[in-house]
């Protein structure tokens, strides 16, 4: 079964901003993400590690977390990069609480984490997903993820779909 896309049932609360993650929103991290993976699949061991202690698995080693925040304050989505070493970076971890996907929130998520990509000067942005997820598939070709084979040694057991952004005119 391959997902539909999304209309978002809830209105938009205000302006979503792009922010960096703070020690305080751990919390906000894995409800956003945890919501998403157990809705279309389980919880990996690597999941649990990065979800509940993101500050270790993500940004000590080089990464980023980004948090879409309402007007109020609410974390409505999030995304992660992380650094796997030699200019190599994951765009990873990305959600959206359920009432609002299909707000643009998370094209904007993932602009911002490319933006953020291109200011650490990497040479390699790729992410993992599972081809189920059609309208998250169709979002990342729209932004110049290209499809590349599955490369060895994927941290999810339910990736199935490999892609490497591609710069404008790269």
């Amino acid at each position: 079964m391959v997902e539909e896309a999304p209309a978002a049932t809830d209105p938009l609360p205000g302006p979503i901003e792009i922010v960096p993650y703070e020690p305080g929103r751990q919390a906000d991290f894995e409800r956003l993400n945890r919501e998403w993976l157990e809705r279309w699949f389980s919880i990996e061991e690597v999941d649990r590690l990065v979800l509940t202690d993101p500050e270790q698995h993500l940004i000590a080693d080089g990464g980023q977390v980004l948090l879409a925040v309402a007007a109020d304050g609410t974390a409505v989505g999030t995304v992660a990069l992380r650094h796997d070493g030699d200019g190599v970076y994951e765009l990873t971890k990305m959600a959206v609480t359920p009432g609002l996907r299909g707000a643009g929130i998370g094209r904007q998520l993932a602009e911002a984490a490319i933006g953020a990509y291109v200011g650490t000067g990497g040479r390699e942005l790729y992410l993992e997903t599972n081809s189920r997820l059609g309208p998250a598939i169709a979002l990342y070709e729209s932004l110049g993820f290209e499809h590349r084979p599955l490369r060895d040694g994927s941290h999810y057991a339910r990736a199935d779909v490999h892609m490497v952004w591609v710069p404008p005119g790269g």
